[in-house]
């Protein structure tokens, strides 16, 4: 008899955990609509600034920090996978070969900074086609696995309409 209600109580508990939680869970954005929504006027701002497309910026750096959900974007403030200093070690006792920001600004900036040191950026700027981007940058060894990465970051652009 105590084991039953001991399950009935347990049951009573969970029923209550879903039902106070359900509110949040039903008006949640999932993380990639939260993300273009939080880093599409930056987007915006930065291709009229360097003459990136947004939707490479916002592919890539969705691509490269799932989201905004990755360990390197959210305590390094990387969202581009970008190879560099951190304190990591230090602050966390964790070891990162991932660049350090103070901020989400200084991070997307600094990905846009380093498309104009490309050679392909003098012919592209202002070229508002996505493929020629993703293909120019694969191309210069951003990633490591470049087909596969160019079929992701353009899935991912034409997935979420940038």
């Amino acid at each position: 008899m105590h084991s039953i209600l001991k399950a009935g109580f347990r049951s009573i508990r969970l029923a209550g955990f879903i039902l106070f939680l359900l509110p949040v869970l039903l008006t949640a954005q999932p993380s990639a609509q939260r993300f273009v929504t939080r880093f599409k006027p930056m987007a915006d701002s930065l291709s009229a600034a360097y003459g990136i497309p947004a939707s490479v910026i916002l592919g890539i750096s969705m691509l490269e920090s799932g989201s905004g959900t990755s360990r390197h974007a959210r305590l390094l403030k990387n969202y581009f996978g970008i190879v560099g200093k951190n304190s990591l070690m230090r602050t966390h006792g964790v070891r990162s070969r991932y660049k350090q920001y103070s901020s989400d600004v200084e991070s997307f900036s600094d990905f846009c900074r380093l498309m104009t040191r490309k050679k392909f950026y003098p012919t592209l700027k202002g070229t508002n086609d996505p493929s020629k981007w993703i293909n120019a940058i694969a191309a210069t060894g951003y990633s490591e696995m470049p087909t596969v990465w160019k079929q992701r970051v353009m899935s991912t652009i034409r997935k979420q309409r940038l």
